[in-house]
């Protein structure tokens, strides 16, 4: 059972979150977007938490890189929608089915795969290669302010238990599905951002029908206060340097409040991917926020389906006809 508060915060982590997000407030007064885009690049760092032992800190550069690889994966497979369809689905079920070989098998679902479906919003150019780059540099920078912070002898909380044989192969192929489905309707669509949706997916859904529930819950209502504070930023239109510091006092939360057990994380990460699109965009900030709402419902409507609702009927028809062979 998870004792963790539902939601709580370290003053320390905050601290160390600030730090992490000094180079992005540094820049912002001269480049809005490559700030937003250097907070951004700590974000998988902030989010994977500070392990206790020093020694086990150098795996943050290593989830940055992985998180890097994983978002130029998706902008590749972008290129050639049924191509990317196909892979989200094959990719989903071969990371569900090891998903119990060690702890690197489990950072690619729970990880890579998501950061894979994000990458669909991408297309592969400079840009692109340029804010992994952002990823990568800052988890190396985090990693090694991490060192500087003293050991401490409490036990990392356990990792969620992960089922085993079959019932993983039936988890991929739903996930799979989920996520094809969010990609099939970006791309038909033809939406801007056709891995808000297809990231949600892979994001929420779990193996464990709680902790889907839990985790939709937490992403569809931190998402929307998320875009919603992005949208009032930009209506208010404050000086670059306040925009900074607000990156920075962002970042710093999303540090403090990382052993909570709901999942509010993805509320700053929207904030911080929103503010930056609003600072290169000419759209108004209502049409953005809508369209973050909007694609992020959809992942999360389709996680519950095939999470929850398909494993629920195909339970009943499987009960009614055994009933009926007695």
């Amino acid at each position: 059972m998870d004792d963790r508060a539902g939601l709580s915060w370290r003053w320390s982590r905050f601290g160390l979150g600030i730090l992490f997000a000094v180079p992005a407030m540094a820049v912002a007064p001269f480049d809005l977007s490559l700030a937003v885009a250097f907070g951004i690049g700590v974000v998988p760092a902030a989010a994977f938490g500070l392990p206790p032992r020093r020694r086990d800190r150098a795996i943050i550069p290593l989830v940055g890189a992985l998180s890097a690889l994983a978002l130029l994966l998706g902008s590749v497979l972008a290129a050639i929608p049924v191509v990317a369809v196909v892979a989200v689905f094959g990719l989903a079920v071969l990371a569900s089915e090891n998903a119990t070989r060690g702890r690197w098998a489990q950072l690619v679902l729970v990880l890579a795969l998501p950061m894979t479906g994000i990458g669909l919003s991408f297309t592969w150019s400079t840009v692109t290669l340029g804010f992994a780059a952002c990823i990568v540099a800052g988890s190396v920078y985090a990693w090694l302010l991490t060192l500087l912070w003293p050991e401490r002898d409490e036990q990392p909380h356990p990792a969620p238990p992960v089922p085993r044989g079959r019932a993983m192969l039936v988890y991929g192929i739903l996930l799979g599905a989920a996520a094809a489905t969010a990609a099939t309707l970006g791309f038909l669509l033809d939406l801007e951002h056709v891995g808000w949706a297809t990231g949600a997916v892979l994001l929420v859904m779990r193996p464990v029908r709680g902790q889907l529930i839990a985790r939709s819950i937490g992403r569809a209502a931190s998402v929307l206060v998320g875009a919603l504070a992005a949208a009032i930023v930009a209506v208010l239109s404050p000086a670059d340097v306040v925009v900074g510091i607000l990156v920075g006092l962002v970042i710093g939360s999303a540090c403090a409040i990382q052993e909570s057990r709901w999942y509010v994380v993805p509320g700053f990460t929207t904030f911080l991917a929103l503010t930056l699109i609003m600072s290169t965009s000419p759209e108004p900030p209502a049409e953005r926020f809508l369209e973050r709402a909007v694609e992020t419902l959809i992942g999360v409507g389709l996680a519950l389906f095939f999470g929850a609702v398909v494993p629920s009927i195909v339970s009943l028809i499987v009960r009614n006809r055994r009933r009926s062979t007695v």
